[in-house]
Formats: structure tokens, sequence, C-alpha cells
């Protein structure tokens, strides 16, 4: 079987897989139908196996052949990687690491982690994107990161999760709000106020932990927007759209007509953590969770 299936066979049937529709593939492939057709018989017959069912109107996966379809694509991905690694090592270069993130762990713990470990490995080629929470995980399952910072309590038993930063909230109001840190004594004063949030979307367990702070005060909030972007509510907050809760890490500098509260008194805290895929093969990741510790 390994003599007759090779790579092209492999193409072949996952374009066909995921448009299930032998012409459509056959146009992506710039190959002709019949000569697809024929490809992906010989890889049924290579194999002993049936992919796909073939109907007069459509076409869908067998069992066997969904089933090839997710592990050729996730085993291709390392494949995929394994490829950059050994380019990137024939250029003279250490590797490579991409990295997700939530914006609160730019503010510090990105630019720390970073400096410490680039001193004694520069020749480490590094990425960074900022992406939600569940957008990471997805990511790292499909190996298209290799580590993510999130705001989670609960992730898939393949992926690894590690707290580095507990820490509590704040508040965020226009500078010119007549509460002031003299002045403020708990967040029941802003029940009247209109609320800017993380949607849930961004961390069902962040947005639980948030709501308990309500809870906690007495009062349920009047939420004018939800947005999983800290500078969208920045923007919200500073137009006059509304008040904000938000980690004390993403206390910002930038927005010079926002003031910052802690809710040092309120007993809740978020955790932010770092996360790895636990399949990995990438040679770099080893190296910078050494620097986490």
């Amino acid at each position: 079987m390994g003599n007759q299936i090779e790579l092209r066979h492999i193409k072949y049937f996952l374009a066909v897989a995921e448009d299930l529709h032998f012409r459509r593939a056959a146009e992506r492939l710039f190959i002709s139908q019949p000569g697809l057709s024929r490809q992906i018989k010989q890889m049924e017959e290579g194999l002993g196996v049936e992919l796909f069912y073939r109907h007069n109107r459509k076409v869908e996966l067998t069992i066997a052949g969904a089933f090839l379809k997710e592990e050729l694509t996730r085993n291709l991905k390392t494949l995929d990687n394994v490829f950059s690694h050994a380019k990137l090592l024939n250029d003279g270069l250490g590797g490579n690491l991409k990295l997700g993130y939530v914006g609160s762990a730019m503010n510090q713990i990105i630019p720390d982690l970073l400096l410490r470990f680039e001193k004694s490995n520069q020749d480490i080629v590094i990425s960074l994107k900022e992406m939600d929470n569940q957008k990471q995980i997805e990511s790292l399952l499909s190996q298209d990161i290799d580590m993510g910072f999130v705001r989670l309590e609960k992730v898939p038993r393949t992926i690894e999760i590690r707290p580095i930063l507990k820490e509590p909230f704040c508040i965020v109001l226009p500078k010119e709000h007549h509460i002031r840190d003299s002045s403020f004594t708990d967040i029941s004063q802003l029940k009247n106020e209109p609320f800017i949030l993380f949607d849930s979307q961004y961390s069902s367990s962040y947005f639980e932990k948030v709501m308990h702070i309500f809870e906690d005060a007495g009062f349920v909030p009047s939420v004018s927007h939800y947005t999983i972007h800290a500078t969208s509510i920045y923007k919200l907050v500073e137009n006059g759209f509304g008040v904000s809760i938000v980690p004390k890490s993403l206390i910002s500098g930038s927005f010079k007509s926002l003031k910052f509260i802690e809710l040092n008194k309120v007993m809740h805290r978020t955790t932010l953590s770092v996360v790895w895929n636990r399949e990995s093969i990438n040679p770099v990741l080893g190296k910078i969770l050494e620097f986490l510790y």
C-alpha cells in the first residue's frame, strides 16, 4: 500500500473531501474531472476502502473517508510545520514560534517574556497575533499557533493550561466623570450607568466573574454594548456610551480621556493563563516554556 499511495493522492482526496464535488475540486486543482476521479479510485484501491458515496447529484464521505479527512488534515499540518522548521534551519535560524494572545497579555506579560527569551535565542523568529480566547484554542488544536495567552478555565484535554497572572478588576470611566478615587466606595455607585462589557463569547468564565461582581453589589447592570476588544471598550467609554470593567492589566495610558479605579475590595479575580498543545512537535516551544517558571 505504501508504494501505491502518494502525496498527490492525499492532496486530491482532501480537495474532494472539502468540496464534496468532483468538478469543483478538479477546477481548483487544475486537472480534468476524469483524471481526478481516476486518482481517487487509485487511492481507494490502494487502501482497500471506499472513501466516497457517489450519487447522481452529490458526493458524500463514507465513515472511513471522514476519518481519513480529519486525520490527514491534522497530520499534514504537522508535516507542514516540520518542513517550515527545516527551511529555517537551512537559512541559519533556530526555528519559529507563533503566539496568540488576548490584549491584556501584551501590556506586560508577553513583552517581559520575550525580552528574557530573546537574550539567549536571537535566532528564533517570533510572530504574534491578537486573538480571542476560543480562536486561540482552535488554532492550537490545528497547530496554527504554538502557544497562547487566554482567560479561560476549561480547555480540551490535549491542551495544557498554566495560570501565570491572577489580578483584580478595574472600572473604566471618562476622565470627567464625577466619581473619583477619593469618592469611590463600591460599584453600586454606578448602578444607574450603562455598562460596556466583554461579550460572553470572549470567555464564559470571565463573563460569569464580572456578573458575580454586580450580583454581590446588589444590582443587575444595564448593558449598552458588548464587544470582544478592549480598544472598542475604551473608545465607547471615551465617547460617553457608558462605563466598563476590565482586568487590571488592561489599564492603558494611551487613552488620556479615561481614568481607571481598581476594585481592590472586590474578592473576585481574573486569571491569565498560558496554553499550548501537548502534541506539538515544535522544539522551540519547550525552550520558551522554561522562561515562564
